[in-house]
């Protein structure tokens, strides 16, 4: 057992990030990582709509038929004509941005329309060649080209690349886009018919001999004219992927489903991690591509990544990419989860979502400072031997979420086109000058906003036919879609060449340590400061957020020193205080740098420094904690170290700001495995100190039931689900129950990851007995026992009534506010989906709420449904908002008009009963609902005769989106038996549920 720890600890001890030969015991004082990469400005851009530099592509080949073709640039879903042409004869306009990275959208050859989307691959995630660029995009000699010329310039360019799906090709033999069924209800079989978890072999180099017909919850086939479709010819084997239905995006779909109906990996089977580890290493060898960025990196197993990563760094290193750089794509703001990606599974960086949503917060919403410095405070969790976060992309919006302009124009109605220009540059002015690699989406500059993401967020910077892009506000200009927008007059395509250069000027405000310096009790001043190691010359940042000039006494690293303001409005110099003190004033939305006249004085000794007793970190069970304690003000860098009985000391991550900590990924090694650590300090003299050790004990995994909900109502079949943190394949979880506080029985047990799940019959209980449910987990060094889910059998009895009660009620007639007991407050239930509802207006402004049950404070319900939880914050443009509660989950939200579609029709075997031209006609005017404004639910009454009928929700006439059985975006159709007479259709759009009765 000890040799096995050792070997684990190897694993996550990497032998390479060591210094050089010292000697035993002694201590390492390195300096805090900059990768090759902590200094680029990407500019983020779908070549289809840049520029149109070769409009003999624009149908790629396909003929004039825009349902063959994929062309049509009247419609937002489909081609609208640029290409890689376009992008090499607007390349001056890239890189007088201050690019000196292109990254673009897939490029690969596509499906040109599916058409059950009824759209096109203009996007380039519908891949079906993944060696040829998209004829509608150019070649791959055209491709060539533009990279030779961009290398010409010193500049780089990053393809967008897909590892987990392809178009889709593959079909069922049970229907097309199926549900998505579960591993334990249907694992997956050997060719030999025997049942296997696929999660036993990832990450080795065997697996199971499948069998297309035998082996998957549903049976793939191939139409005759695709079969040999994809390249390569390997892609073409269906026994390559999941084949389990589509996913809903949550729990253990979200890794083997198809997302609406693309044909989801194995990425589990070694066929397919030394597959696509092939097909990209000959897009580095053959066209000299700089680098990666990944898509859909959180539904890919951890296993995959940690083979892959590693494996595609070598072959570009090898090939004299010493600078080569992947990010993946994981859509999530909780850094816990999003550097795990970067720790745990080996990769270089990962877009910082948590940025985005942090930048959103400051300069659009103009919340309270203090959220920045807890934002980077954070930062220290992506802090390992061979990576941290000054290496992360960091961007204000992009093609799937938004951008940042139509971000700011709601959040700020009714605000100037001046203010919102200023809210913008100051957005800008974040990402720039805090750590991390800035991100441009393309149309940013411009002004670009957009009502939405996806479609919404993919205007053309050429003149555009699409009607929906016409009527867009940009920002900073009386320019339209209508006519090109490559404006470098533009203010915000100013500012950002600005802010380019200036941080090229001066590199320490791009990868200098980020030191966290002052915030503002409420909304006014952010200020940090950026130092360079080894000039250490301290630049300090004052970033107002608030609509007001606002001014801020700032601590430094050195006193009585002139600083000099190098960008901003502001005094052109100002002295530090005898305590370090610089007072800096800053006009209202912008930001001032003042830069130090002198290099931070020496140190005369290192400090003292100290280990906190390490402990399991709060937000992933799979690390430890580990934090020093540094005595002085200066300049410090502090490594830790880490070492497994019978081993050496290894470095495990160089922290240069305070509070100086990492979070060290001990997910390999057995619980109760003791691990020693210690941290020496290095001076800006050279001095080092190091402390005395601490040891700590690996803790036992942490086992969270996941369904059914906590006081929830069942009845008949009951799924029962637990997860574990951190995850292993080898995991077997035990799910016991107990009715009315009787003895713990069995119910069943399961060892497929990573969601572990049985069902339980409570059928032949009574309505209103209690059980209560756990889950055991037992474990070299462990046994783990959940705490216990109470649930009910039958019906959920509705309370008397609900409240809403908040920071709003006075606004709304309430004697005050938080007023559990106002009637002004109180919702009304819907007897026809049990669902409570209150519509009010209320003024701009952030609010907070729960919801009260029965006029008392004795229960109620905060954020997520949680008995007493914590209160709900509502950012609220103002205007009419309506509130919804759910007896049976607890939870409470807010939703909005402007969150509706524009129609809903029920499409279906109905429609020509009702005076369409035919079924399934989801742009008919008589199949429309009309939208209830009290209570944001769609309603359709008329008459049917006997019989029964299938449907689902059309969104905005067309089937683009469409919600099918269980408010699916992928599920099958509705089908719903009627007796004949009247008949009322009710869609809402927060779960997506189309009912009939």
């Amino acid at each position: 057992m000890l040799a096995a720890a050792v070997a684990a600890a190897t694993a996550v001890l990497p032998a390479q990030a060591a210094p050089g030969p010292k000697e035993p015991g002694s201590s390492s004082a390195l300096h805090s990582l900059r990768a090759p990469v902590t200094d680029e400005n990407f500019y983020f851009v779908m070549a289809d709509r840049f520029s149109n530099g070769d409009a003999a592509n624009d149908d790629g080949g396909l003929g004039s038929d825009p349902m063959v073709s994929g062309f049509d640039p009247t419609k937002k879903g489909f081609y609208n004509g640029g290409d890689l042409a376009g992008l090499l004869d607007k390349i001056d306009y890239i890189q007088g941005l201050g690019t000196t990275s292109i990254w673009l959208t897939p490029s690969f050859k596509n499906k040109a329309v599916q058409p059950e989307d009824k759209s096109a691959g203009y996007h380039g995630y519908w891949v079906t060649d993944f060696t040829q660029i998209d004829p509608h995009l150019g070649t791959n000699d055209e491709l060539q080209a533009l990279i030779d010329e961009a290398h010409s310039r010193g500049m780089k360019v990053y393809f967008d690349i897909i590892t987990n799906h392809t178009a889709d090709v593959i079909g069922y033999k049970e229907g097309a886009r199926q549900p998505y069924v579960s591993k334990d209800t249907e694992p997956y079989k050997t060719a030999a018919g025997e049942a296997f978890d696929d999660r036993d072999f990832a990450g080795t180099d065997t697996f199971p001999a499948l069998d297309a017909a035998t082996s998957f919850p549903y049976t793939p086939v191939l139409d005759a004219a695709e079969q040999n479709l994809k390249v390569p010819n390997w892609l073409n084997d269906p026994t390559l992927y999941h084949n389990r239905g589509d996913t809903t995006f949550q729990g253990e779909d979200s890794y083997y489903g198809d997302f609406f109906g693309l044909d989801d990996l194995f990425t589990e089977h070694p066929k397919v991690v030394s597959g696509m580890e092939e097909i990209y290493k000959a897009w580095i060898g053959d066209f000299g591509v700089d680098g990666f960025r990944i898509d859909t990196m959180k539904h890919v197993n951890n296993e995959f990544w940690q083979e892959f990563g590693p494996e595609v760094l070598s072959y570009a290193k090898a090939q004299g990419k010493d600078e080569f750089f992947m990010f993946g794509e994981v859509f999530d703001t909780s850094k816990p989860f999003t550097s795990q990606f970067t720790t745990r599974n080996q990769m270089q960086a990962v877009l910082d979502f948590p940025f985005q949503d942090a930048a959103r917060s400051f300069a659009s919403k103009g919340q309270a400072t203090r959220s920045l410095e807890t934002f980077f405070a954070g930062d220290d969790w992506y802090t390992d031997a061979d990576s941290n976060a000054y290496q992360l992309p960091t961007f204000l919006g992009n093609h799937d979420m938004g951008r940042i302009g139509s971000f700011i124009a709601a959040d700020n109605p009714g605000s100037t086109d001046t203010e919102q220009v200023a809210r913008d540059q100051l957005a800008h002015e974040l990402m720039y000058f805090s750590r991390g690699n800035p991100v441009i989406y393309y149309g940013d500059e411009q002004g670009f906003t957009g009502p939405g993401g996806d479609q919404d967020a993919r205007q053309t910077l050429f003149g555009s036919q699409v009607p929906e892009y016409l009527d867009d506000d940009l920002l900073g200009t009386d320019a339209t879609h209508a006519t090109d927008n490559f404006n470098a007059g533009h203010p915000l395509y100013s500012k950002i060449s600005q802010l380019a250069a200036l941080t090229k000027e001066h590199p320490a405000l791009r990868d200098g340590a980020h030191q966290h310096r002052y915030a503002s009790d409420g909304p006014g001043i952010y200020a940090f400061s950026r130092t360079d190691a080894e000039d250490q010359r301290e630049y300090v940042v004052a970033l107002n957020n608030s609509e007001q000039p606002q001014t801020a006494d700032v601590p430094t690293y050195i006193d009585k020193r002139t600083y000099t303001r190098i960008y901003g409005d502001g005094a052109e110099e100002a002295k530090t205080s005898a305590d370090g003190t610089l007072t800096v004033t800053v006009p209202p939305l912008s930001a001032v740098v003042y830069e130090s006249s002198g290099r931070i004085p020496h140190s005369k000794a290192a400090p003292a420094v100290a280990l906190q007793a390490p402990a399991a970190a709060p937000a992933d069970n799979g690390r430890i904690k580990v934090t020093a304690d540094v005595g002085g003000a200066s300049f410090y860098e502090v490594t830790f170290e880490a070492k497994t009985a019978g081993g050496s000391w290894a470095p495990i991550g160089t922290d240069d700001t305070a509070p100086y900590q990492v979070f060290h990924d001990v997910a390999a090694l057995d619980a109760g495995t003791a691990v020693e650590y210690r941290a020496t300090v290095l001076d800006n003299g050279g001095h080092t100190a190091t402390s005395a050790s601490k040891a700590a004990a690996v803790p036992a995994p942490i086992l969270t039931i996941q369904k059914p909900v906590e006081g929830s109502y069942l009845k008949g079949t009951v799924e029962l689900s637990a997860t574990a943190d951190p995850e292993k394949a080898t995991h077997v979880v035990f799910f016991e129950r107990s009715v009315d506080g009787g003895e713990w029985t069995a119910v069943g047990s399961d060892d497929s990851s990573p969601v572990y799940s049985v069902t339980d019959d409570i059928s032949g209980l009574a309505d209103g007995q209690r059980i209560q449910y756990r889950g055991t987990m037992a474990g070299p060094g462990f046994t783990v026992v959940t705490e216990p889910r109470t649930v009910f059998v039958g019906e959920a009895p509705q309370p008397d009534s609900v409240t809403v009660a908040g920071s709003f009620n006075s606004q709304i007639g309430c004697p005050k506010d938080w007023d559990q007991a106002c009637p002004a407050a109180s919702m009304t239930l819907d007897p026809a989906d049990r669902i409570w509802r209150l519509t009010v207006t209320l003024d701009p402004g952030q609010y907070e709420y729960k919801a009260a049950l029965n006029g008392t404070w004795d229960v109620s319900y905060g954020a997520d449904g949680v008995l007493g939880g914590s209160n709900i914050t509502l950012d609220h443009p103002g205007g009419a908002v309506t509130f919804r509660y759910d007896n049976s989950t607890h939870v409470v939200s807010a939703v909005y008009a402007s969150q509706q579609p524009q129609a809903v029709a029920v499409a279906g075997t109905l429609n020509a009963l009702l005076g369409c031209a035919g079924d399934w006609a989801p742009a008919c005017d008589q199949a429309q609902l009309t939208l209830d404004p009290d209570t944001l639910v769609w309603k359709l009454s008329v008459t049917l005769p006997a019989g029964t009928y299938e449907f689902k929700a059309a969104l905005d006439r067309d089937w683009n989106e469409s919600y099918g059985a269980g408010g699916s975006a992928t599920g099958g159709n509705i089908s719903y038996k009627h007796d004949g007479g009247p008949v009322t259709f009710r869609y809402d759009h927060v779960t997506h549920l189309l009912t009939a009765g």
